[in-house]
C-alpha cells in the first residue's frame, strides 16, 4: 500500500520531476543554477497523480512574452576581435531555443535560467525605434559599424507578429543608417521591400548562419530556427534580390557538425553567397553545463568525443574567453579547421569584395534632415 504525501507539505529537490527533451525546446532543463542567484530551479511533482506526470514530460513549455523598458537602444563594445562597436538588439531571449548560444547566460542578469527561461521567457522592447530615432538624432553621433540582433537573433518567431525588426529598418533607412543583420530565419526575406532598397545604396548586407544541413540533428539543436534548407533558401533569396549576403559556418562543433563544413559553404555558395565566416562553438558560464546536459540527452554516444574535442581546442578547458581565441580556438584541431576553411573558400569563390557600409549618406546627429 503507498501512501500519497502532503500536497501543501514544502517541496524538496527530491520532489523534482526529471529533466527530459522537450519537443520544440533546446534545453533539457532549467538548471543550474546562474551566477547572480542562490536559488536552484526544478519541476516538481505535485503528488496528486502518475498520468499528470507523464503529461507533463510530453507537455511543451509555452512562451511568455515580456517587456523591457530600456533607456537606450544602441549598445556599445570594445571588444577587438569583433568588426563593430554598435548593436541593436529588439529582443532579450530567443525562441529558436539554439543549446549552444553564447547569448544564454545574459538571462542570468534577469534571474532567470539560461535554460529554458532564456527561449521561454522572451523580453521585446517595444518603444525601440523610438529610441533608436532619438539616439541617431543626437547632436554627435556619428555612423559606425551597426549590427542588428547580434545577441538574440532579430528574426525570431515573435518578430512576426511584434514587427519590431522592420520598424527598426524603417528608421535606419529614414536616417541613412549602414546596418548589418546576422540571423538564423528566413522571415528576413519578409522585408525585402526595406532591404533590397538598402542594400543598393550601400546600406545593408546580411549573414545567414548555417551550423549544420542535418534536418534531424537541427531539429533537437536549435528547435525554432528556419530548418537548414530553408536558410539557403533565404541566402538565394537575398541574393536574387541584389543584397550581398554571406554565410556563418557557425559555430563549428568539434566531432558534431565540423565534417560538415565543406558542404554547408558549397551549398551557401551555390545559393549566391558572396563572403564566409566561421566560428568554433563558445561555452562560457552556464552553457557549458546545459550544452553538456544536451549532448547526453541527445548524441550520448559522441558525448565525450565532443567534449574532448573541445578541451582539446581550449587548452585543455571547455572555455577560453580570451581575445583573438574564442572564435577561433589553439592547437591542432582548431589549425586543421581553419585550413579547411581557408581552402574551401577560395576553392568555392567565398572571398569576393562586398560593398562596405557608405557612411556618407546618413542624415542624423548635426545635420539637417531633409523634409522629402
Amino acid at each position: 500500500m503507498s501512501i500519497r504525501r502532503d500536497p501543501f507539505a514544502p517541496r524538496t529537490e527530491d520532489d523534482a520531476l526529471p529533466d527530459v527533451a522537450r519537443k520544440g525546446r533546446g534545453s533539457v532543463s532549467n538548471r543550474p543554477s546562474h551566477r547572480f542567484g542562490n536559488a536552484d530551479r526544478y519541476e516538481i511533482d505535485d503528488g496528486w497523480s502518475d498520468h499528470e506526470r507523464d503529461d507533463w514530460a510530453k507537455a511543451r513549455r509555452k512562451t511568455i512574452l515580456g517587456v523591457d523598458s530600456a533607456r537606450s537602444i544602441i549598445s556599445r563594445n570594445t571588444s577587438p576581435d569583433i568588426g563593430f562597436d554598435r548593436s541593436i538588439n529588439p529582443y532579450k531571449g530567443c525562441e529558436h531555443g539554439c543549446i549552444y548560444c553564447f547569448a544564454r547566460p545574459t538571462h542570468a542578469y534577469l534571474d532567470l535560467s539560461p535554460g529554458l527561461d532564456f527561449e521561454t521567457r522572451i523580453f521585446r522592447k517595444p518603444d525601440a525605434p523610438d529610441l533608436l530615432r532619438r539616439e541617431l538624432s543626437a547632436p554627435g553621433y556619428r555612423p559606425g559599424p551597426m549590427m542588428l540582433g547580434i545577441n538574440t537573433d532579430a528574426y525570431q518567431p515573435t518578430e512576426k507578429t511584434e514587427l519590431l525588426t522592420r520598424r527598426l529598418l524603417e528608421v535606419l533607412y529614414e536616417f541613412r543608417h549602414p546596418v548589418h543583420i546576422v540571423t538564423k530565419s528566413a522571415l528576413i526575406l519578409r522585408d525585402l521591400d526595406i532591404l533590397a532598397p538598402m542594400a543598393a545604396l550601400g546600406l545593408f548586407s546580411a549573414s545567414l548562419s548555417v551550423t549544420t544541413l542535418d534536418r534531424d540533428l537541427a531539429r533537437v539543436m536549435e528547435p525554432r530556427a528556419a530548418t537548414p534548407m530553408r536558410r539557403i533558401d533565404a541566402i538565394r533569396g537575398l541574393s536574387e534580390a541584389g543584397i550581398p549576403v554571406s554565410v556563418l559556418a557557425a559555430p563549428m562543433i568539434p566531432g558534431l557538425t565540423d565534417h560538415e563544413l565543406e558542404a554547408i559553404l558549397t551549398a551557401a555558395a551555390e545559393a549566391g553567397a558572396k563572403r564566409a565566416g566561421m566560428t568554433v562553438i563558445r561555452l562560457p558560464h552556464e552553457i557549458k553545463d546545459l550544452f553538456e546536459q544536451w549532448l547526453r540527452e541527445h548524441a550520448p554516444g559522441s558525448a565525450d568525443k565532443v567534449l574532448n574535442r573541445v578541451r582539446q581546442m581550449r587548452g585543455g578547458k571547455l572555455y577560453n574567453a580570451a581575445f583573438g581565441e574564442r572564435m577561433k580556438g589553439v592547437g591542432q584541431h582548431a589549425d586543421l579547421l581553419q585550413s579547411r576553411f581557408r581552402l574551401a573558400v577560395k576553392k568555392l569563390g567565398l572571398d569576393k569584395t562586398v560593398r562596405g557600409g557608405d557612411y556618407s549618406q546618413f542624415r542624423g546627429g548635426d545635420r539637417q534632415l531633409s523634409l522629402f
